[in-house]
């Protein structure tokens, strides 16, 4: 399949890593010749310099013969002319474009199909109800969903007073009183596959599959007391931050943001009006406890300062505050910031190109293709949807008697009517949901690439 991405930005970088390693035929746009230069000499893909939604661009970049391209440079304007250029030379063309504008939004889902779009990613809106997710449930670092929000990975951290400590994944079911998965473990920044005899550690981070209504029971035997949250504070007033506190203001939560610029806040203040907007600089920690900084039940870090957001977080970390989540641009090196005490980590680049991958993988695979793909464990691991079909391998027989290739684990079945952590005796049908966990370098693009 031959992908055309154009825009060779943070996103840009992302997907060309991981398209590139899955052995799909990319070609780069960019209008600045050192940026494609880097990428150039780390990946085995063709570059183009120029200006992507230019007709002359396009056709060098071999869009005639493309199946896919994806806009993804700085400005919305520029990626939906490109995606509507590109289109007009190739009719059969898909097209993914990034709008980040919260004023395009409802003229863009209304006039999907004028701009010739196949689909739409928002970073910063995903990385918002990522956070409301988390905020939902104070205890755990991160949440992905499947199965219609049946079933879920958490991941949370083993400290030296938790009860997991020092405990063997088979007496985990018994210590908790639910019936739960532990398929992935990070330990010492690195991915493991535990089998029953894995016993956790201090500073393990686990990441668990579960039924949804399954949560609140685990947080519970696990002597996790968690609040509701109530009381927010936003650091940063950011595309983020704007959306997040929309969510937030519509379930009753207090929400306090604190922004640098002036005119920022006078624009947010007037699309926020039940958010308490404060003009102040949330680097400086003796203006943070002006504003009450100890008495929030969650902090989260919004600037577009990575270092920044760790530092803050630090803070609150010291201060007391029971909930931070953390937004990084880059997680590149997050392996080396296990030490720190940042909370939860989201990073928008991430979220969209899990969405963008899965687009991908469909349109190569389009019987058997994940419906879902997250990544988990910084990076090492993959938890995977599939949806069970006719052409499905293995319908009703036993897993017991089933060979699943190496670095594959089916961590949930859910059934029409129920959902079930499986054992050797499960089995799936036509109409079942597999959640899959994988790790390694094999990918799996469809759902019978999971057997032997």
């Amino acid at each position: 399949m031959k992908i055309l991405i154009a825009g060779d930005g943070k996103v840009g970088a992302a997907l060309t890593r991981q398209l590139s390693a899955e052995g799909y035929d990319l070609v780069l746009i960019d209008s600045k010749q050192q940026v494609l230069e880097i990428s150039q000499e780390e990946y085995d893909v063709m570059t183009v310099r120029g200006n992507c939604a230019s007709m002359d661009v396009l056709l060098q970049a071999g869009v005639r013969d493309a199946d896919l391209l994806i806009a993804a440079t700085g400005a919305d304007e520029v990626n939906l002319l490109c995606c509507l250029t590109a289109h007009g030379l190739n009719p059969d063309l898909h097209t993914i474009a990034r709008i980040r504008n919260p004023e395009y939004e409802e003229q863009i889902y209304m006039m999907r199909d004028a701009f010739a779009l196949s689909l739409t990613v928002n970073p910063e809106k995903q990385t918002a109800a990522e956070i409301e997710r988390l905020l939902r449930y104070p205890g755990f670092l991160k949440r992905d969903t499947f199965a219609k929000g049946r079933v879920e990975i958490v991941e949370l951290e083993v400290d030296g007073k938790s009860k997991l400590c020092n405990t063997s994944l088979n007496d985990l079911n018994a210590i908790i009183r639910c019936k739960v998965l532990v398929c992935t473990v990070l330990r010492n920044g690195k991915a493991v596959a535990p089998d029953g005899n894995f016993v956790l550690r201090e500073g393990d981070r686990i990441y668990v599959t579960a039924p949804a209504n399954n949560l609140a029971m685990l947080l519970s035997g696990l002597g996790i007391i968690t609040h509701k949250v109530s009381r927010v504070l936003l650091a940063g007033g950011g595309k983020v931050s704007f959306y997040l506190a929309q969510i937030l203001q519509k379930s009753g939560v207090a929400v306090q943001l604190i922004e640098q610029d002036k005119d920022r806040c006078l624009l947010l203040a007037g699309l926020l009006p039940k958010t308490c907007i404060v003009h102040g600089d949330a680097s400086s920690f003796t203006f943070l406890e002006s504003e009450g900084f100890s008495g929030f039940d969650a902090l989260v870090t919004l600037t577009g300062l990575d270092e920044l957001n760790m530092v803050i977080s630090l803070y609150g970390k010291s201060c007391g505050i029971p909930q931070r989540i953390t937004k990084l641009g880059r997680m590149d090196n997050l392996g080396t910031l296990d030490n720190l005490s940042l909370g939860s980590v989201v990073c928008p680049k991430e979220l969209c190109c899990n969405s963008i991958v899965r687009y991908v993988r469909a349109l190569q695979n389009q019987a058997g293709a994940a419906i879902s793909v997250h990544s988990i464990a910084n990076g090492q691991a993959e938890a995977m949807e599939f949806l069970v079909d006719k052409t499905t391998l293995h319908c009703g027989i036993p897993l017991k008697k089933i060979n699943v290739r190496r670095n594959v684990l089916i961590a949930c079945i859910s059934h029409s009517n129920k959902t079930e952590i499986p054992n050797g005796e499960s089995s799936f049908s036509v109409g079942d949901t597999l959640i899959i966990v994988t790790s390694g370098d094999a990918v799996i693009y469809q759902i019978n690439d999971i057997f032997q």
